[in-house]
């Protein structure tokens, strides 16, 4: 028995994670000088460490087929992580999805 249709799925609603809050909103974000959520945790955490918990949580919009055509992500990043070599939990919110 093959998962690759459910772990295909699994990627396309982490591709919309993502986007966040969309181009416009990322763009304001960068225009105002600030990193994105994502941005800040991988600058804190050690490369490579962080692990996202929950990406795929957020409010989905389907089609009349019921299809997912959308997922705005939870504004909410969280994950485990080493910092300086220390387990950690980081978090933080999303101001583009606001």
């Amino acid at each position: 028995m093959s998962w690759q249709k459910e772990l295909d799925e699994l990627a396309r609603r982490a591709a919309f994670a993502e986007a966040l809050g969309g181009e416009d909103k990322i763009r304001r974000q960068k225009d105002a000088g600030k990193l994105t959520i994502r941005e800040r945790v991988l600058a804190l955490a050690d490369p490579g460490s962080f692990h996202e918990i929950g990406q795929i949580a957020g409010m989905a919009r389907y089609d009349e087929n019921g299809e997912l055509v959308h997922l705005m992500p939870s504004n909410y990043v969280f994950g485990r992580a080493t910092l300086d070599g220390r387990r950690v939990i980081i978090g933080g919110d999303d101001f583009t999805v606001r």
